[in-house]
């Protein structure tokens, strides 16, 4: 009798694991199914800037070797707005299938606390796929400046507190950011002037109104080239690979300093994680091309693929990071 009672119980388990293994099975070839044909259509890529900028360029140099690898057109959508609220919307509206994507930014990190009413989370609406490129800014001065090297620069600053002016893009921006850290960091007093756009930095640097600015390399190349304006650090960890002869901010005595920027690669929560993996190993070999990393390179941007972990962890990192700064410096929220 106990070994029927035995032989019903195994057989009731083994009927559940089997019940168990189908609903799972269910549920998971539709989506090893729709990663399988992925993609069959057009992808759209929503980018929360306007055309012309860095995160545009990069996208534009990248979905386009995307495109030949998955057989598919990577189209580029431009859908600036405070915060990135309308690109995100844009997204999370759509359906979670992997053919509306976001391009997210550390301007994306910057908006968590930067404005009031930010309409979604990037770490919980969002699932990261892949970083896409790393940039650096570049602390550029006047030709025949007194101040050639950033040394010197934090020397004047400190013998002369608020003498000295250091121009960025608008505030709450990575590069006016920047300079709110590199205040801190080599502790200095300089005062930070804002700027509507690159262009209008860049005369005001050349007219002598601010003592330095702190751009992107793209925006600085030519005058760069020129010698109308000199390179006295990187922002980054290390030197940049374009100017080996340029120190960081770290090494030319600015402290522990350190500001990076870069653009990746989300989809909406939902989105198969098969899907995401198909996104992934395209991005790695289109990232590991030589010409299109020469190419990157020639804009100032390092083209690396990461994994989705990776990039999710520099997303969180820097969410805190700038919102020390932002609170530091008493920026109000927008």
């Amino acid at each position: 009798m106990a070994d029927k009672r035995e032989r019903f119980t195994l057989s009731r388990h083994v009927v559940s694991f089997v019940g168990i293994a189908a609903l799972l099975a269910a549920l998971l070839l539709p989506q090893i199914a729709h990663a399988q044909n992925y993609p069959n259509k057009p992808v759209r890529l929503i980018l929360p800037f306007g055309a012309g900028g860095v995160a545009d360029v990069t996208a534009r140099l990248v979905t386009e070797r995307f495109g030949e690898k998955l057989g598919q057109r990577f189209v580029i959508e431009n859908m600036p707005g405070a915060g990135g609220i309308n690109a995100a919307r844009a997204v999370l509206t759509a359906p979670a299938d992997g053919y509306t994507l976001a391009l997210f930014s550390n301007g994306t990190a910057i908006s968590v606390s930067l404005f009031k009413n930010l309409t979604f989370n990037p770490v919980t609406d969002f699932v990261p796929v892949s970083s896409m490129g790393y940039f650096d800014f570049i602390f550029t001065t006047q030709a025949g400046s007194s101040y050639p090297t950033l040394a010197e620069f934090i020397k004047a600053a400190k013998q002369k507190p608020g003498a000295l002016n250091v121009g960025t893009i608008n505030v709450g921006s990575t590069q006016n950011l920047a300079a709110q850290l590199f205040k801190s960091t080599a502790g200095v007093d300089v005062t930070i002037v804002p700027f509507r756009s690159s262009p209008e930095v860049l005369i005001a640097l050349l007219r002598g109104d601010i003592q330095m600015a702190i751009e992107n390399f793209s925006a600085v190349q030519s005058h760069i080239a020129d010698k109308a304006a000199i390179a006295v650090a990187s922002s980054g960890p290390v030197r940049t690979t374009f100017l080996s002869d340029v120190p960081t901010v770290k090494e030319a005595g600015g402290g522990d300093f350190e500001a990076r920027s870069w653009n990746a690669i989300f989809a909406p929560k939902g989105t198969p994680p098969e899907v995401i993996k198909v996104l992934n190993a395209a991005l790695r070999e289109v990232l590991d091309t030589p010409d299109l990393k020469k190419r990157a390179l020639e804009l100032g941007i390092e083209a690396k693929a990461s994994s989705p972990e990776e990039i999710l962890a520099r997303l969180k990192s820097d969410i805190d990071k700038w919102a020390q700064v932002i609170e530091r410096a008493g920026i109000a929220k927008q």
